[in-house]
């Protein structure tokens, strides 16, 4: 059996004459709807196909090359129909996504169920239950909501399913599940999410600013991309970068902390304080561990070092706990147009033993940097008894991080 590889179908043709202006061209926290769309589907497909029109060409292009997965741009037709039939040609994958740009609060359980759905069964059509109740305009005749689904998208189809019931199709519909299912396909749905919205008219707007402002940090997540494309004239795979282009995507930095065991002070790594009879001496907690991250981080954005932002010699950061300072200094780079994507990092301690502490660790430092736990690495080795850490002397940590440039 061929391996499973999945083609996300992104549809950026619409003309948004419910809007007044292109929604795709649009940015929300610094983002165009398809660079969000481009970014939800990393590290779950292997390709994404964008159908655009000519005036969304150009964003397509530019969001598909800063993007660590095969990205293919084709033209739209004139009906949505059209253009999911042109994407879906072009597409490599086993599985396709068919997905509206205007929802680009999609999130990434809401793709996989999706897909779960669709390889289990042949398609599945992202969903919820709908909560209002729901009355005939014309009668007043209540319909039994018990029974009645919101379809959103993604919604996914084996690739020769979908070719199959557009082969057959007759007419116009308003999504692909109306289509196939016109055709004789079983629909099977799978569970949506009552945020995944889709961008209609500027009311729309406020609501989608305030949810992705808050929702936390969106990275390009790793990911294996095993399809490859075909060879068209507005494939844009592999593209060559500029320097300058390359420093807009990924930029990493280093970071390194030591201070001196004590006897009278807390020891706290990661903002969890571990019980032994010493401590680490500083000005403020002295946490090591979260100084050498904000090191990194702020090294990877070019912004100086922790000590130019947080200095020694000021008396309000005296004491104050280094999970602060985290928070202050994510909240700066941020600022500057930079997203935290991950942060390593490594411990170097003849004692205690810092192990059972790793996750509590991991879980303070997400939360002050925010990002989620996963992109937080944190690991331990000792010295043997050698060199000061060897000798209680000190602890020493070491860091590195990578931000990504957010384009605006």
């Amino acid at each position: 059996m061929d391996k499973t590889t999945v083609s996300a179908i992104l549809l950026a043709a619409g003309s948004s004459s419910r809007m007044g202006e292109n929604k795709m061209l649009m940015h929300f926290c610094g983002r165009t709807p398809i660079e969000l769309c481009v970014e939800a589907f990393c590290g779950i497909a292997d390709e994404a196909v964008i159908a655009v029109s000519p005036d969304t060409e150009e964003i397509a292009l530019a969001a598909a090359k800063f993007a660590p997965y095969p990205v293919k741009i084709v033209r739209g037709g004139e009906t949505r129909q059209e253009s999911v039939l042109n994407a879906v040609r072009a597409a490599a994958g086993t599985i396709v996504a068919v997905h509206d740009c205007a929802r680009c609060l999609v999130d990434r359980e809401t793709i996989k169920a999706s897909l779960r759905a669709a390889e289990q069964h042949g398609c599945g059509i992202a969903s919820v239950p709908v909560a209002d109740t729901v009355r005939f305009g014309d009668t007043g005749e209540t319909l039994d909501r018990s029974r009645l689904l919101a379809a959103q998208t993604p919604q996914s189809f084996r690739k020769d399913i979908l070719l199959n019931a557009y082969s057959k199709a007759v007419g116009s519909f308003t999504d692909d599940a109306d289509l196939c299912r016109s055709t004789g396909v079983q629909l099977h749905f799978s569970l949506g999410n009552k945020q995944n919205l889709k961008l209609t008219t500027r009311d729309d707007i406020p609501y989608f600013e305030f949810l992705l402002s808050k929702r936390s940090e969106r990275n390009f997540p790793s990911g294996n991309v095993s399809a490859s494309s075909a060879a068209e004239p507005h494939s844009v795979n592999n593209p060559t970068l500029s320097t300058a282009e390359v420093s807009n995507m990924f930029r990493i930095g280093i970071g390194e902390d030591t201070h001196r065991l004590a006897a009278g002070r807390k020891l706290i790594l990661g903002g969890v304080e571990i019980p032994f009879e010493l401590g680490l001496l500083g000005h403020s907690d002295a946490d090591a561990l979260a100084h050498a991250a904000i090191d990194a981080l702020l090294g990877a954005c070019a912004l100086g070092d922790i000590g130019q932002h947080f200095p020694d010699s000021d008396e309000a950061f005296r004491g104050i706990s280094s999970l602060l300072l985290a928070k202050e200094a994510a909240a700066r780079i941020r600022s500057a147009g930079f997203e935290i994507v991950n942060i390593d990092s490594v411990i170097t301690a003849q004692k205690p033993k810092l192990a059972p502490f790793r996750e509590a660790m991991r879980i303070n430092l997400a939360k002050a940097f925010g990002v989620p736990s996963e992109n937080i690495s944190v690991k331990f080795t000792t010295p043997e008894g050698t060199g000061p850490e060897g000798n209680l002397e000190c602890i020493t940590v070491r860091a590195a991080a990578a931000v990504r440039k957010v384009r605006i």
